[in-house]
């Protein structure tokens, strides 16, 4: 028996939407983005207003890295700019490390590896001169931190901090992955953002839902000694100060090669024949407009190189290298096929060139991105390690390209990472694995459940929810209505949508009614009814064979859609004779009517029986979904 649709709108059960504006009539809009739009930052069409403004900054840090005792010391410098109307009294600071404190608020249970001191702050400076950083700054990932001197629209303040932290034994997103391998991750006091939509982002880091960041320069020196080598975001500076001229030979080679290339064994490095000799060494990154920078770091990894073509109008190619134990034989693989993933993303999903000049896969063990970064686990099945690696490359489009707020909207990145992910497996696995393997992982948990958490609606605020709430909402769901869209739209007009969005928004912060709005416009179609349906109502996937009548010319099959939301599916059809006949239905079955479709089978022979195949968009409950004729 189907489910009932019992579940109250979670919409306004969870006091997140308001009134649509005007000019949206069928969209529920929350409120602090109508008031974005009434202050002419955002626009109702989805692209950014005539008044939208971003703040920035400019990094500059020197960090200390000694892996013997876990111990990271750092400077930094920081200038920001404020380029709002308002005027700023005090600077939000992110301390995100501080999550590996005792007592502090965690999404999951930990052991005593993971646990530090925290994040210690040892000096502070505003405009070069020494200024009080408040004492309650040991306990939180947020700190508001006062000016002395008010920071007016359009000026900017210079801001130096001294710090240090203890690396956590237990590798997560960040710290050791084993005695002499690092990965680097969230070290630097940061400013938060302060945007047009709610102002300063104050909301906690729980080691589950994930960044909001804006778009800054860095230039950042990282101190390791001898024989560490260290990969991370960014351009590496004057490579031939660190790299012997065996290794540097090789790297450079790695920059313009077609196939991997070896640039450095573990046994190389600790044997001191890749890195400069000396007490130590320095090596220098810088990026420019990026959300943030990550550093992997290890003694006896294996350094692998490539390169791809990922513009063909400026024959730009980006490098792509990967850091690993020689022991993890699938990591073997990862630079040949994080290669193929570059190429695949830069000329057909999403189909928009690679914006930066490399990337690095560290083996590590949180399945977590970075700009220009990703430190990925090993796995034994190599299926695995290949996809996974390619979901975290695909974060460079969303969130790093696209600056959403993760925090409160995952869908927007994860859901985007997933469905490229998918469109990516189908060529490299073909259709029917990939089909597979995505209603394994990402969809089948959700769809065979029927807990009120699973349908949740999409569009509720990621840092309000939690456990299979989250994890259906960012991934599989989200991605699921991504694939509709193209389902809905072909791919011609679902290119176009996603790239005008794209266009307008890449290194900006979207939020989800720029993308709802900006992409129906582009793709030239109101697709408020389809993003309602997905996104916006607690609903799932659930379609019924309710009726099969003889008609001229052919048959009238009725289906109920159960679960609301406007999901494609073929009609697989049984004649008589014994042939078969497959009828695709789009979304757009549902939306003159989306509740019942009623399908026309036009033809002569007898109809046997007929069955509803979902695909990947599975049903939840399949038993309705055949008829047999009497």
């Amino acid at each position: 028996m189907s489910r009932a649709r019992t579940l109250p709108s979670m919409v306004a059960a969870a006091a997140l939407l308001a009134a649509p504006h005007a000019a949206r009539a069928q969209l529920p809009m929350a409120r602090d983005y109508q008031q974005a739009l009434a202050r002419g930052t955002r626009s109702a069409g989805g692209a950014p207003g005539p008044r939208y403004w971003q703040n920035r900054a400019r990094y500059a840090i020197d960090v200390s890295v000694a892996p013997a005792d876990r111990t990271v010391r750092g400077t930094e410098r920081i200038v920001y700019l404020n380029a709002s109307p308002d005027t700023l009294k005090a600077l939000n600071f992110k301390l995100i490390l501080n999550v590996h404190r005792p007592g502090a608020a965690r999404m999951f249970a930990t052991g005593e590896a993971y646990l530090t001191p925290g994040v210690s702050v040892d000096s502070f400076a505003v405009n070069g001169r020494t200024a009080r950083w408040p004492a309650d700054a040991a306990t939180g990932i947020n700190l508001s931190v006062p000016l002395e001197r008010p920071l007016a629209p359009g000026d900017s303040v210079r801001l130096d901090l001294g710090w240090h932290y203890e690396l956590s034994r237990e590798a997560g997103r960040e710290g050791m992955i084993d005695t002499t391998s690092l990965f680097l991750a969230y070290f630097y006091p940061r400013v938060a953002v302060y945007d047009d939509v709610d102002g300063w982002d104050t909301m906690d880091f729980n080691d589950r839902q994930e960044f909001y960041s804006d778009f800054n320069d860095y230039d950042v020196t990282v101190r390791v000694p001898a024989n560490f080598v260290v990969w991370g975001t960014g351009t590496l500076v004057e490579p031939g100060s660190v790299l012997q001229p065996g290794a540097l030979s090789r790297y450079q080679a790695s920059l313009e090669a077609s196939a991997p290339v070896r640039i450095a064994t573990g046994a190389d490095t600790r044997a001191g024949r890749v890195t400069a000799q000396g007490a130590g060494n320095v090596w220098r990154f810088r990026a420019r407009n990026v959300p943030d920078v990550a550093f992997g770091i290890s003694d006896h990894f294996e350094w692998d190189g490539t390169s791809v073509v990922v513009d063909d109008a400026r024959h730009r190619r980006a490098s792509v290298q990967a850091a690993y134990a020689d022991s993890s034989a699938d990591f073997h693989h990862m630079a040949r096929w994080m290669a193929g993933a570059l190429d695949h993303f830069s000329h057909r999903w999403p189909g928009v060139p690679y914006p930066y000049e490399k990337m690095t896969v560290v083996m590590g063990g949180a399945d977590m991105e970075f700009p220009m970064m990703a430190n990925d686990a090993s796995d034994g099945d190599t299926t695995t390690t290949h996809f996974v690696a390619s979901h975290e490359v695909a974060h460079t489009y969303m969130p790093f390209y696209m600056g959403v707020d993760e925090t409160r909207y995952a869908f927007m990145d994860e859901g985007w990472a997933t469905t490229f992910e998918y469109f990516y497996n189908q060529r490299t696995m073909g259709p029917a694995a990939a089909d597979a393997l995505f209603r394994r992982f990402r969809v089948a948990s959700w769809i065979t459940d029927p807990s009120p958490g699973e349908d949740v609606p999409i569009i509720t605020a990621s840092d309000v929810i939690s456990g299979v709430a989250y994890a259906r909402n960012s991934y599989g769901k989200a991605a699921l209505g991504y694939i509709a869209a193209r389902d809905l739209l072909g791919d011609a007009r679902f290119a176009a949508g996603l790239h005008a969005y794209m266009r307008a928004w890449n290194g900006k912060h979207p939020r989800p009614w720029d993308f709802f709005h900006g992409f129906g416009a582009a793709a030239g179609e109101n697709l408020d009814w389809f993003w309602r349906a997905w996104y916006f109502e607690s609903s799932w996937i659930d379609r019924a064979v309710r009726g099969v009548q003889r008609v001229a010319g052919g048959y009238a099959v009725t289906v109920e859609n159960v679960g609301g939301m406007p999901a494609p599916f073929d009609l697989v059809l049984t004649y008589a004779d014994g042939t078969t006949e497959r009828l695709h239905q789009t979304p757009r079955v549902w939306k003159n009517d989306p509740r019942r479709a009623v399908v026309r089978v036009n033809t002569s022979r007898a109809l046997r029986a007929l069955e509803i195949d979902g695909g990947i968009w599975m049903d939840a409950t399949p038993a309705d979904n055949r008829w047999t004729a009497r």
